[in-house]
């Protein structure tokens, strides 16, 4: 890539979590982290991305030392947060995050593509299907350029 196609690329810089929803084929809509969850995905020029996100109202662990948590307070942490890096390419209107290091090790070594849609200093994100039982949803965030 060159500088000036790094420069115009409209995905680099830093994006702060507005809206993360998932709905269903049938209109249903649910929040998996409440209507106010916390994030940002960083974009680099040198083809990097970094997201963290997480429930804005994350229980404290009871000790001061992560390796001390609780079983539960371990679980609800891992159940209120995700973050993941890696390399990304766009093709056409879909942005794909090569994960390389991950807090879910099941994703380290695959793909989350997203298709993209920017709208002024928001960017659109979506997944793809995701399975949860029997059911299908596609994820839908909203980024906002900070």
């Amino acid at each position: 890539m060159t500088n000036t196609e790094m420069t115009q690329n409209p995905f680099v810089g830093t994006w702060r979590l507005l809206s993360y929803e998932v709905r269903r084929a049938d209109g249903e809509v649910r929040y998996p982290w409440g209507q106010d969850p916390v994030g940002f995905l960083m974009y680099s020029e040198e083809g990097y991305v970094s997201v963290a996100m997480m429930s804005a109202n994350r229980p404290r662990f009871s000790a001061k030392d992560i390796k001390r948590g609780t079983t539960e307070e371990k679980v609800a942490a891992v159940d209120t947060y995700i973050s993941y890096c890696g390399r990304y390419e766009v093709q056409g209107d879909t942005v794909i995050h090569h994960v390389e290091v991950c807090l879910f090790p099941n994703w380290i070594g695959n793909d989350q593509k997203r298709t993209f849609k920017f709208d002024g200093d928001r960017l659109l994100l979506s997944t793809e299907p995701i399975a949860v039982g029997e059911m299908q949803w596609t994820g839908h965030l909203i980024w906002e350029r900070i």
